[in-house]
């Protein structure tokens, strides 16, 4: 686990702006927060060392890729102290892309990106319900994502 690090808000608006063009060079970014680019550098390191930074990923439109279809599912487990294995499972479906431990009604809830239906219908029946610890599934199609965003880290007014 990654050590306590007290961000400032330099820190934090290099985190924001980061997050929105990962691509800018740490000049340029050095050029818009008004110290140097070498000031940035070492700062990005260090949240990098502290593991708030992990990398970087390309956006990549999934739809232009031919990957029409989008589910999310409520997964019932036996009983949550099967989280861990059954989480362990899932990871090796490489059509889940997220995952979470939840409250309320599912144990767990995934996110699901296939090319069509038949896909899902594949993963669903053939892959998650031949998992041990699986309850039962609920499956909910999105028809359209509005939009996707990173957190503010930072107040606009700092």
């Amino acid at each position: 686990m990654a050590a306590k690090l007290n961000l400032d808000k330099l820190d934090l608006q290099i985190l924001q702006e980061m997050m929105a063009d990962a691509e800018i060079s740490y000049a340029d970014l050095g050029k818009k927060l008004f110290v140097s680019g070498g000031t940035i550098h070492v700062r990005i390191k260090k949240l990098q060392e502290a593991g708030i930074v992990k990398g970087s990923r390309l956006t990549v439109d999934i739809k232009q890729l031919g990957y029409d279809v989008i589910a999310f599912v409520g997964i019932y487990l036996e009983k949550s102290s099967l989280y861990d294995s059954v989480a362990r499972e899932l990871s090796s479906i490489p059509q889940i892309t997220r995952l979470n431990y939840t409250t309320g009604n599912y144990s767990m809830f995934a996110e699901i990106v296939c090319k069509d239906i038949t896909q899902l219908r594949f993963v669903l029946h053939d892959e998650l319900q031949k998992i041990k610890g699986i309850e039962r599934t609920e499956t909910i199609i999105s028809l359209e994502e509005s939009f996707s965003r990173n957190v503010e880290v930072y107040a606009p007014h700092l």
